[in-house]
């Protein structure tokens, strides 16, 4: 199998060097290129295509993305090139040479209004300019004829980046108490873990096309999520001590950018499709600390 992974820097795209080199011949591209790695100018769409079709690939693997929340609401342009025009570009590449397209998408293309988990054919009503790229990105995708995957997914976090458990470990060092989000709820889910169920899915096969939701089981807020954190990182010995961790609602916390109120998606599909049971969001954060503890 040749995979081209685009997006080989970020999060979800470094643990998929991991994951998806045992599955054949696999390049990378990011941003800025080097290294052994391609460029990837996703500011400008019309650029892609020679990539993959000088790739030939047989699966396009799409971990790029515009994540800048709160900036897109200024920022509406660049939000829609990076998460619309540049995944309609992959898309019709793929769709030329025959290629899969694997893709990502997000919980913010929900309004964040439901009782029950998400499932995939739920409406979707973005709140903000974030969760609308990511939305017309997906209408791009299925548009375009190519085979693809849509993978949506929620609360991302890693042993390495820029991210919520990174952010919490930080400020626990240099506070005495943290004031967190308890009224936004969702699943917390590793980054490693996603790039093993698309491994795990690529592995299996995808045919035709479809969107599936890929996180982890069970759910908590943010407050409940920093809380574990603590707990978990002082029993790993990444912390001497916890700080309080303190409730607070969305309304002490305004941002530019509305977020779901509840962001919680249901993976049965993933479940029946392709047989991958999602660890519980408790289960994925304690191997995330090990992680750091051992580097």
């Amino acid at each position: 199998m040749k995979l081209l992974l685009l997006g080989g820097n970020g999060q979800v795209g470094r643990e998929l060097r991991r994951s998806l080199a045992p599955l054949g011949e696999l390049a990378v591209a990011t941003r800025e290129g080097g290294a052994g790695d391609a460029a990837a100018d996703f500011d400008a769409p019309e650029s892609l295509a020679a990539l993959v079709a000088g790739s030939a690939p047989d699966v396009v693997v799409n971990a790029a993305a515009y994540t800048a929340v709160d900036q897109a609401e200024t920022d509406r342009e660049a939000a829609f090139r990076v998460n619309a025009e540049a995944p309609a570009a992959l898309a019709r590449a793929c769709a030329e040479c025959g290629a899969l397209l694997v893709h990502y998408s997000t919980d913010y293309v929900f309004d964040g209004n439901a009782t029950r988990p998400y499932r995939e054919d739920d409406p979707t009503a973005p709140l903000g300019v974030y969760g609308e790229s990511k939305l017309a990105g997906e209408a791009a995708i299925r548009d375009s004829g190519a085979r693809h995957a849509i993978l949506r997914t929620a609360w991302v976090y890693a042993a390495h980046g820029r991210n919520f458990l990174r952010t919490m470990l930080r400020l626990a060092g240099e506070r005495d108490a943290l004031r967190v989000v308890a009224d936004q709820v969702g699943a917390p889910t590793p980054a490693s873990w996603i790039a093993d169920a698309t491994a795990a899915m690529l592995r299996r096969g995808i045919d035709g096309a479809g969107t599936w939701h890929v996180v982890a089981d069970g759910e908590t807020s943010w407050h409940g999520f920093a809380s574990a954190i603590m707990r978990e990182a002082v029993a790993a010995g990444l912390l001497a001590r916890a700080p309080g961790v303190l409730p607070i609602g969305t309304a002490d916390y305004p941002t530019p950018a509305r977020r779901p109120a509840y962001s919680v998606l249901d993976t049965a599909r993933l479940q029946r499709d392709f047989g991958l049971r999602p660890p519980g969001w408790e289960t994925g954060l304690r191997a995330t600390l090990r992680e750091l503890a051992s580097a």
